[in-house]
């Protein structure tokens, strides 16, 4: 590339880089990937706030603007081949006299990107980069980067980060009406924006639609070469109007049409690498059997069921379980589902055993109290397990609870914040 158009390009993207307001602390131990002498992977879905992390290691290092060198892939002004490292780097020393520390922003855009960064790894250059497709990144870094790495997998805002933008602290320990009043306020909008960054800042769950189809054009369609395009899509509709619940290859089959459960599950497989869909599988402790059995889907932030799914009551429950879901994921669970003669929404396994079993609904009622305990009280009985949680955004003050000690019930705000 014409090195002086590059000069150009990098000198653009570093005030673009440097320009960033507003922003908070993320719930990562920035220190750890700080002191780590391996390459460290940030990934994510799209405009989850991976570069504004970068910008908040660079400020936590305190570096000045020779000690490190920012490049964003993502630009159309840029030739997609793997030369413009070198490029990049040399010119960096040419302009400022010493090795950078390197920023390689959506490096998943050109390709063998991992060669670059073992030999600038071995060089003992210190490289950050981000990514947006797991399966890019996950195959080049067992190619090149196995036992070199440290990943962090982001995801937008939880509800804590949330509230930390807002600029709105509440103490749990001492919460009166009005400050539950307000805390209940702002986990009702969170229901309905969710966590995206910029959705967050400007208040638009409307960029919600513009994320999706940046997501389905540019990270699946584009990137596999796909030509059914409005078929998944209706995949992607489907899911966001019907999180949490089991799904069914024949079923994705007679809404788009498609006729090849192949293809099915490769469109699947491609929502997954975008990051923009996750699919719970049903506990059995043969592992057969787990691959066999229906899954659910839930989406990476609860504003894609609000924005995109069918907006009715039941979704409201929806919603709220994939709150609860991402948090899980958040805290690093390994997460699955119970069903059996009666069905618990989420049980978390450590090693060989299962250790918690949580129940999720939005409001708790003379109609569905029996259901919800009953389904809970199976799974705890079933894995041997001394307690339960059961999370909800509201109980009726007419319902009559049965007085069980083994589990406990709690607002899913609170074990949020927990």
């Amino acid at each position: 590339m014409i090195k002086d158009r590059l000069k150009e390009i990098m000198y653009d993207q570093k005030a673009v880089f440097n320009n960033r307001k507003s922003l908070i602390p993320r719930d990562v131990d920035l220190e750890k990937y700080i002191s780590t002498g391996q390459v460290v992977i940030i990934t994510g879905i799209r405009r989850c706030g991976k570069s504004s992390l970068l910008y908040l290691i660079k400020e936590e290092m305190k570096l000045t603007e020779a000690e490190y060198c920012y490049f964003n892939f993502d630009d159309e002004r840029i030739l997609p081949d793997s030369s413009i490292f070198e490029e990049i780097f040399t010119l960096h020393i040419e302009l400022y006299g010493k090795e950078p520390v390197l920023f390689l922003d959506e490096v998943q855009n050109i390709n063998h990107w991992e060669k670059f960064v073992n030999r600038m790894y071995e060089q003992g250059i210190k490289v950050f980069v981000t990514g947006s497709n797991a399966k890019m990144l996950s195959s080049e870094i067992s190619s090149s980067l196995t036992g070199r790495n440290r990943l962090i997998e982001l995801f937008p805002f939880s509800f804590s980060e949330y509230l930390r933008y807002l600029g709105h602290e509440y103490d749990m320990e001492q919460m009166i009406p009005k400050t539950r009043s307000l805390l209940q306020k702002d986990f009702n909008r969170y229901l309905e924006t969710g966590g995206f960054p910029l959705v967050v800042k400007e208040n638009d769950p409307e960029l919600i639609n513009a994320y999706f189809q940046d997501i389905l054009y540019r990270d699946i369609v584009a990137r596999y070469r796909l030509s059914q395009v409005n078929e998944i899509r209706q995949i992607g509709l489907y899911f966001a109007s019907n999180a949490g619940k089991i799904f069914s290859y024949s079923t994705l089959q007679e809404i788009t049409g498609i006729k090849s459960t192949s293809s099915i599950k490769d469109y699947l497989y491609y929502y997954e690498q975008s990051y923009l869909f996750f699919y719970l599988k049903k506990f059995d402790y043969s592992v057969k059997k787990q691959m066999m059995n229906p899954k659910k889907a839930y989406t990476i932030d609860p504003a894609f069921v609000h924005r995109l799914g069918f907006n009715f009551s039941e979704n409201k429950g929806r919603i709220l379980e994939n709150i609860v879901f991402l948090e899980l994921l958040r805290r690093n669970n390994e997460v699955y589902y119970h069903s059996g003669k009666k069905e618990c929404d989420f049980l978390i396994k450590e090693g060989t055993r299962i250790t918690t079993a949580i129940q999720v609904v939005f409001r708790l009622h003379l109609a569905n109290y029996e259901r919800e305990y009953q389904g809970l009280e199976e799974a705890m009985t079933l894995y041997q397990l001394p307690s339960g949680l059961l999370l909800t955004d509201q109980v009726d003050e007419d319902i009559n609870l049965p007085q069980d000690e083994k589990i406990k019930l709690m607002p899913v705000w609170k074990w949020l914040l927990s």
